[in-house]
């Protein structure tokens, strides 16, 4: 990104002398970290927690990065060439207050183009002091596809490409069960260590890398799960960049900025924190037996907000989530919904449920972030299906009735569905009352059929048609004691827009 006036860009001889001995003696220390991407995640997440370790005194090594693919290979370069330092900025809401924080992060001691530098990357392996391996590829990344693996080439998938450099450094250290590492993916999918290592064993077979190597995987490799939780919106727009180079002096491309809050639930032993010291000093890390509780609150109560606001607030004509909060009646329905009808029906420790949900509305309120509505609106009947509808049934079946507003949001939904065919079938979109136009996003098999519903005379038979398409729900919603009517009784109220 390039400002009006020449500014240079960052560079290790920019900092003051403290600050470059500072950076200096990082760079001295051991590689004890192999970081697969270098994207705007880790770096405002993972990156910053190892520098605050490092500058607590807790924690003594180095990452060496590398990119996920091969058109990660220009970055990298770029990274290097600044000599691996890069901006964050922290800013947001924290216990009501606004803050904001510039730290220049100084953690990568090297970095290693594995399509182009295969043998170099593999030596990595080899390395003593090597403990973590982690992993931000997306959800893409890790996947397992048939390969013909050819000794000397490098591979394009992670897991794969994970099983070779494993492999090195089996053959290294001799079979050696003192040489296991912390395996560490951050993709946002379930069971994600337990998935990454199911392909690494399965290539190992494929590969014939031999049953000496598969044990030594099973014996000595970790493969954590683990959930991740930060947002983590990258470069600021373009404006507000020219101000902060103005700023700051100097240029950075790869200047990143994060909301204060972040949790990083792993499934280990707490014992594990004394080689990855971030509980130690303070960071939202829990070492945990069981993931679950962390994944249903995130996926009920973060996720469910979101999901809960979103028909309702586009019906009031509202843009951002940020808009619905600083809206007086939607943020009180919000909040009322999640603190009297969420955290009811879930079984896990409610003070730490409420605690959580304090959290989670402070970071809806963050004056940074611009986090569209249409956005969270995408696929918005799966999300429902996934996010809200446990928590409807749990509730009903706890109380013996429905959920009154979680009903509201339910008929918002099912009322921004009343959608018309547009360009020969290829979007839909619907009326909100303000006349505005908004285009519906989802399955299109999903879409065409609501359309369809939405056709008959009777609001009741509209209703019980969509509650009762069991491929949209995965079951017959209609078996729900007063629900068709509960949804039609709030279609009429939104319609008559009242909350």
């Amino acid at each position: 990104m390039s400002i009006g006036k020449y500014i240079a860009p960052l560079r290790l001889e920019m900092n003051s002398q403290d600050e470059r001995r500072k950076i200096e003696t990082i760079r001295q220390l051991p590689i004890k970290i192999l970081q697969i991407g270098g994207g705007n995640f880790l770096r405002g997440f993972f990156d910053w927690m190892i520098y605050e370790s490092i500058n607590q005194g807790k924690y003594h090594g180095s990452i060496a990065l590398t990119p996920p693919t091969p058109n990660g290979a220009i970055k990298l370069k770029q990274l290097a060439e600044q000599d691996g330092l890069y901006t964050l900025i922290t800013r947001g809401l924290q216990q009501g207050e606004v803050i904001e924080e510039k730290s220049i992060i100084p953690v990568f001691k090297t970095f290693i183009d594995p399509y182009t530098e295969w043998e170099q990357f593999l030596q990595l392996a080899e390395l003593e002091s090597l403990d973590i391996i982690i992993s931000n590829t997306t959800e893409a990344g890790l996947a397992y596809e048939p390969i013909h693996y050819t000794e000397g080439e490098p591979l394009l998938n992670y897991p794969a490409r994970l099983t070779v450099f494993l492999y090195r450094r089996f053959q290294h250290f001799a079979g050696s069960l003192e040489h296991g590492l912390l395996i560490l993916p951050c993709e946002l999918i379930e069971h994600n260590g337990d998935l990454l290592k199911q392909y690494v064993l399965r290539y190992a077979k494929e590969f014939g890398l031999g049953a000496d190597f598969v044990r030594w995987i099973e014996q000595s490799q970790r493969f954590l799960n683990n959930l991740v939780d930060r947002i983590v919106p990258g470069m600021p727009p373009e404006e507000e960049y020219q101000r902060l180079a103005n700023q700051y002096g100097y240029e950075d491309p790869f200047i990143n900025t994060a909301e204060p809050y972040h949790l990083w639930a792993i499934q280990g032993d707490p014992e594990l924190d004394k080689r990855l010291p971030l509980a130690q000093i303070g960071l939202n890390v829990h070492w945990v037996k069981d993931l679950q509780p962390f994944q249903e609150r995130k996926v009920r109560i973060l996720n469910g907000a979101h999901t809960l606001m979103t028909p309702v607030g586009l019906w009031y004509s509202k843009v951002t989530v940020r808009d619905v909060m600083e809206d007086t009646k939607l943020s009180d329905w919000v909040m009322s919904t999640i603190t009297k009808e969420v955290i009811p029906a879930l079984t896990l420790d409610e003070k730490e449920l409420h605690a959580y949900a304090t959290a989670t509305f402070e970071r809806f309120r963050n004056p940074y972030l611009e986090h569209r509505l249409q956005d969270i609106a995408l696929n918005s009947l799966s999300k429902f299906k996934t996010r809200i509808l446990p928590t409807l049934k749990a509730y009903s079946e706890k109380y013996n009735q429905l959920p009154a507003e979680i009903v509201y949001s339910f008929a918002a939904l099912v009322l921004l569905y009343r959608t018309q065919s547009v360009e020969d079938g290829q979007s839909y979109q619907t009326q909100i009352p303000s006349g505005t136009l908004i285009t519906i996003k989802d399955n299109k098999r999903y879409l065409q059929r609501l359309a369809e519903y939405w056709q008959q005379p009777q609001l009741a038979n509209v209703v019980t048609s969509i509650l009762a398409d069991q491929q949209i729900w995965d079951e017959d919603l209609t078996e729900i004691e007063g629900l068709a009517k509960a949804i039609v009784s709030n279609i009429q109220l939104l319609e008559e827009a009242q909350l």
